[in-house]
């Protein structure tokens, strides 16, 4: 029989990182299937707002890769917006 070692969960639970990190992923989500379906430029605002959300969790959680990621990704987005509205 092989012995399981329980994995601890180390990130928050129900403080205000959770809520962000769950919303931003619905709304990048949606993002998602409005890219699925071209409506553009409806998507690049879900996308923007989902990565903002994750900006701010890397932000909360003093993370520099997820910060760093998601700081260029609300970029993009940003540029995308720019150029389509």
């Amino acid at each position: 029989m092989v012995e399981q070692t329980p994995i601890k969960k180390i990130t928050p639970t129900y403080d205000l990182s959770w809520y962000i990190k769950w919303t931003s992923s619905f709304i990048l989500l949606i993002g998602m299937v409005l890219t699925a379906v071209e409506f553009t430029p409806l998507n690049l605002f879900f996308h923007a707002a989902g990565v903002f959300g994750w900006l701010l969790v890397g932000y909360l959680w003093h993370d520099r890769a997820m910060i760093f990621i998601n700081s260029i990704a609300f970029a993009i987005f940003l540029v995308g917006i720019l150029m389509n509205i």
